[in-house]
């Protein structure tokens, strides 16, 4: 079951942003019913035009927002800009400062010109020394310890996929959405900026707390010092790979009597919690020949009746095989401008009961909504091809 679910209705939110963390930003408001208008220069975002692992890019993250072209190296494209943000309530962008300020489009100028307007800077770091360095997520994912923690000792490795762009650009809309509440309260705009180093910092921060109070390092995740009995990745008999857990005395007593371990439930040495972790190394060898000796289809049923914590190993393909993720609402379904369709996940969250349904997340033609917006400020079709950059031989 689903629902159109739209809060921010009556909103206009103008994007100015590239690859994930900004846009992400964006189609979160937009999801949640604002009319997010993507500001493109004439040859478009080049995130459009990625191949290879960057091909999802533009497609994920750019749902549900409607596409103009300005050439803001002129000056009637800067004055359509301003006459749009004029008629905005929220301003998304992440370009570096000096290029905005050289622009008159930091946020310093833009709340002296627009003073309830909401300025979401999506960064790689907040204000500090860092500031104006350049940053991506793998540069933050190593600058943190993020990627310290992720491979085995001496072999850094960022994680699977671009998570704190995304985590970025969600912690960006959630900081309008508190302006939002705070315009309502005062009518003044706000200057936000959020931080890709100080959202992946945000990620490690049960790390530094456990040195910070226990005066000692946690080692990468691949050599970990386990607090449950079992986690561990086991293959069954047909070879196929699952993860099981048992973290709690109760757990462990339910996973033993499953696999027929009763010597281990029998074990003096074996009651306690801390003990059964304490013996990994000869108890782990034990569940692990117990699961090899059945059949995958087999265990999932038990487990998933007893309640013990267990997954398959999926590469992210296989997920649109999955009933869960089938569900209604677990896919939106969405359409690029050459017309072929693809589902992607949509709001991981269910509002009284029923998943939102993620009307209008269609991905725009470059510019396919420019004489729409631009009409409608008042701009005609001269004014429009001299401020869009798509009609060449127009006075700019």
């Amino acid at each position: 079951m689903t629902q159109d679910f739209r809060p921010l209705a009556g909103l206009r939110v103008v994007e100015m942003t590239h690859m994930i963390m900004g846009p992400s930003c964006g189609m979160f408001l937009a999801f949640l019913g604002a009319e997010v208008i993507k500001v493109e220069p004439p040859e478009g975002d080049k995130t459009r035009a990625l191949t290879g692992m960057g091909r999802g890019f533009y497609p994920t993250f750019n749902r549900g927002k409607k596409s103009i072209t300005l050439e803001l190296k002129s000056e009637a494209g800067r004055a359509a800009l301003h006459r749009l943000l004029a008629t905005a309530d929220v301003f998304v962008e992440n370009f570096r400062d000096q290029s905005l300020a050289r622009m008159g489009l930091d946020p310093d100028s833009l709340r002296a010109r627009y003073p309830a307007l909401i300025v979401s800077s999506l960064k790689g770091f907040l204000k500090g020394p860092y500031e104006n360095r350049t940053a991506m997520d793998e540069v933050v994912q190593m600058m943190t310890g993020m990627a310290y923690m992720t491979g085995p000792t001496g072999r850094p490795l960022r994680i699977g996929s671009s998570a704190n762009d995304i985590m970025g650009g969600l912690f960006g809309a959630f900081a309008v959405l508190a302006a939002l509440l705070q315009r309502g309260q005062d009518g003044a705009g706000h200057a936000l900026r959020t931080g890709l180093f100080e959202n992946c910092l945000f990620l490690v921060s049960q790390h530094m707390v456990q040195f910070d109070i226990e005066g000692r390092e946690a080692p990468p995740m691949p050599e970990r010092e386990f607090s449950w009995p079992v986690y561990d990745i086991f293959e069954t008999a047909e070879g196929r790979q699952i993860f099981i857990g048992a973290v709690t005395e109760g757990q462990w007593v339910t996973l033993c009597t499953l696999l027929g371990l009763d010597a281990l439930l029998a074990d003096p040495g074996l009651q306690k919690r801390m003990d059964q972790i304490e013996a990994r190394d000869r108890t782990i060898p034990v569940v692990a020949a117990a699961v090899r000796a059945r059949q995958f289809d087999d265990l999932i049923a038990v487990f998933e009746e007893a309640g013990i914590p267990f997954s398959p190993i999926h590469r992210p393909a296989e997920m649109y095989d999955d009933p869960h993720v089938t569900r209604p609402g677990g896919l939106l379904t969405s359409r690029l401008p050459e017309g072929q369709t693809y589902r992607a996940p949509g709001f991981p969250f269910e509002v009284d009961g029923a998943g939102v349904t993620g009307e209008g997340v269609d991905i725009a033609g470059l510019g396919a909504d420019t004489s729409e917006v631009l009409s409608a400020l008042g701009l005609s079709a001269q004014d429009i091809g001299a401020a869009s950059g798509m009609a060449p031989g127009l006075p700019a």
